[in-house]
């Protein structure tokens, strides 16, 4: 009997503890903090990437008109539009452009390889270099001349991707991603000589006088000479955390060569010796949010009266004085491909891929128009975005060539789309404009050509 008592004792002890700590549970509970649910509208993360924000909304938008310079008859296009003495500020061009002809000049875009070197126009032939090492010239009326593939002996096909090409007195000068700078024949396409430059990723060669200027990807800017490809001299930056295919072409000015490292930093040397003369960097990224992380200077920096602009892809463009690098203002907006200014504004193509009007006095935004954004427009799928090259000024208007297999044309006061064309496989490079006839490579490996 004692037994069965001390049983029972013990089981009205175990649940005097349950019913204690049950209330205890509830105690605490009372005294949690409540959720609190903010007001306002719920809006996706990924919404943060799409034209349609509030942000977006709010960004100054305004019809403002434009002094553009006089249309010019060029007939070539031979270098990289940055320095001065090569551009054309304003090639004629007919308001309505037709397809004329089209010419396989080898690999197109693939997984590995892109296609990231301009044509180049010179003494009634048009250059092209592939997505790998094959370089073309072709008539300006479509009939391929030549081809070469500049692989060297010590490479492997398929190894390399990238670079950029130039013309001067009839000589071609290729740089490539296997880190080689080679000078050909234009009119045959015989090799005159290969400098290695023992680095990967060359990005576009700039010719001035006796000198061929280029940057490689282990953040060294090269001077060679043009006759005969022996190293001048060469100059270095701080090292780079990325760097990008077919870098920015050094800019020659005033008796400066500017290069353009991966770091961020513009860097002006003295072309006879390499001489430092001045730093600046496009260092930075946009307040709040900038949907990149890459330090390298990929809006490419142009020189035009006194001034250097530049951009990267974080949200960040620069003015900077030619003569000393001194700041003259900084913009929240990146740049993805060509710095263009134009009369009192600059144009350019953002990280968020708007085509944006700046005011070349202050950086302060004039307009923007967004261009195509995402491949596959799905909260899901919102990692691939449309390529586009330029913007570049011809016939009136602004023209914008894209890897959605269009290339558009915008009104320069306000921004507004005038007119499409088709790029049949999508553009890999920027449109290149002389003999009032447009050139431009496609995804596919097809140097196509509008009149």
């Amino acid at each position: 009997m004692s037994r069965t008592m001390g049983d029972l004792g013990m089981g009205l002890h175990t649940q005097r503890r349950a019913v204690l700590v049950t209330v205890a549970l509830v105690v605490l509970a009372g005294c949690a903090e409540r959720e609190t649910i903010l007001p306002g509208k719920r809006e996706p993360v990924s919404a943060i990437l799409s034209a349609e924000t509030p942000e977006a909304a709010a960004l100054t938008n305004a019809a403002r008109d434009i002094s553009l310079p006089p249309q010019v008859a060029n007939a070539d296009a031979a270098q990289s539009f940055g320095t001065p003495a090569f551009r054309t500020d304003h090639p004629q061009l007919n308001s309505t452009l037709t397809p004329i002809w089209s010419v396989d000049i080898g690999a197109g875009d693939s997984r590995k390889h892109r296609i990231v070197a301009d044509p180049v126009v010179s003494g009634g032939r048009v250059f092209t270099l592939d997505a790998e090492t094959t370089v073309s010239a072709v008539s300006t009326s479509g009939q391929l001349l030549w081809q070469r593939d500049i692989l060297p002996a010590r490479a492997e096909g398929g190894e390399g991707t990238g670079g950029g090409l130039a013309v001067d007195d009839n000589v071609l000068y290729v740089s490539s991603g296997l880190g080689t700078l080679t000078a050909l024949d234009a009119s045959s396409g015989g090799i005159l000589w290969t400098q290695e430059l023992e680095a990967i990723g060359v990005g576009r060669p700039t010719v001035f006088e006796n000198l061929v200027y280029v940057m490689a990807g282990d953040d060294t800017g090269w001077a060679i000479e043009k006759d005969d490809g022996r190293i001048a001299w060469r100059v270095t930056s701080s090292e780079a955390r990325t760097n990008v295919l077919g870098g920015p072409a050094p800019i020659v000015t005033d008796g400066l060569a500017v290069f353009s490292f991966g770091s961020g930093e513009l860097q002006a040397v003295f072309r006879q010796g390499g001489l430092r003369r001045w730093d600046a960097s496009v260092l930075g990224e946009r307040r709040g949010r900038a949907l990149a992380k890459v330090d390298d200077v990929t809006g490419r920096p142009i020189a035009k009266d006194g001034v250097i602009y530049a951009g990267n892809q974080s949200g960040r463009t620069v003015a900077v004085n030619a003569s000393s690098g001194t700041p003259i203002w900084t913009a929240g907006e990146g740049a993805i491909d060509k710095v263009l200014p134009v009369g009192d504004s600059v144009f350019l193509i953002s990280d968020r891929n708007e085509l944006v009007r700046l005011s070349a006095e202050d950086g302060s935004r004039i307009w923007g128009t967004q261009l195509p954004n995402f491949v596959r427009d799905r909260p899901l799928r919102q990692s691939e975005v449309f390529a586009h090259h330029g913007p570049v000024l011809a016939g009136g208007r602004l023209l914008v060539a894209s890897s959605d297999e269009v290339l558009r044309s915008f009104d320069p006061t306000n921004g507004s789309l005038t007119g499409v064309t088709d790029i049949p496989g999508g553009a890999s490079t920027a449109p290149v404009v002389a003999g009032q006839t447009l050139y431009v490579v496609s995804r596919k490996g097809q140097l196509l050509a509008y009149r």
